[in-house]
């Protein structure tokens, strides 16, 4: 029994894979709106009943194409805060993994968010990083003083200015290295824009 578990634990696992696969790289020579399921089963060598079997559309298998991405931005964040250096190491412990990711798949990135069909994978993404962020700052914020800035207001302003940087940089061509882009993010994310 637990052995057939896994034969068809491999099978699903591989059959989403195929699908994910096929929805990139039709993403990457035609427009995401233009792309059908048909085109996807069809690039995939799946049928029409097998794709609905683990999707509902072709936005849900973006969107769970995405999951990867927040498996590996979650571990790196739970090193980070594990480490033994400062705080302010920990701060934004998403940030260099994602430009690195960014940059590694630029023209993925690119073909994700370019058209109408780009508002699934920015929300996708605004969702990831909303849940990194409101994590790292859950157990530092002090919830009590009646001046506090709330939670979700600090989120959705690191999480904008995130994803602003991340599009400009990008556009841009992606020239500055990673590293630096994530420096000059963390220092006016921590410390503002007031000079020192």
């Amino acid at each position: 029994m637990e052995m057939a578990k896994r034969a068809i634990d491999r099978r699903v696992a591989r059959t989403k894979g195929m699908l994910q696969h096929a929805l990139i790289s039709l993403i990457l020579t035609k427009d995401y709106e233009a792309i059908t399921v048909e085109d996807i089963c069809e690039a995939a060598n799946v049928g029409r009943s097998t794709f609905y079997g683990h999707y509902t559309s072709k936005d849900d298998l973006k969107r769970s194409g995405l999951d990867h991405l927040r498996r590996m931005l979650v571990d790196r964040q739970k090193e980070a805060l594990a480490a033994r250096g400062g705080m302010r190491d920990r701060n934004w412990a998403f940030s260099l993994s994602m430009f690195e990711h960014a940059r590694d798949h630029m023209d993925l990135y690119r073909a994700l968010v370019g058209g109408r069909g780009g508002a699934v994978a920015l929300g996708a993404i605004r969702q990831i990083l909303s849940d990194l962020v409101r994590n790292e700052l859950a157990a530092t914020v002090d919830k009590k003083s009646k001046d506090a800035i709330p939670l979700e207001f600090v989120i959705q302003y690191v999480v904008g200015a995130y994803m602003a940087v991340l599009t400009w940089w990008l556009d841009s061509g992606a020239k500055l290295p990673p590293e630096r882009i994530d420096a000059m993010f963390r220092h006016l994310a921590t410390d503002g824009v007031t000079p020192r």
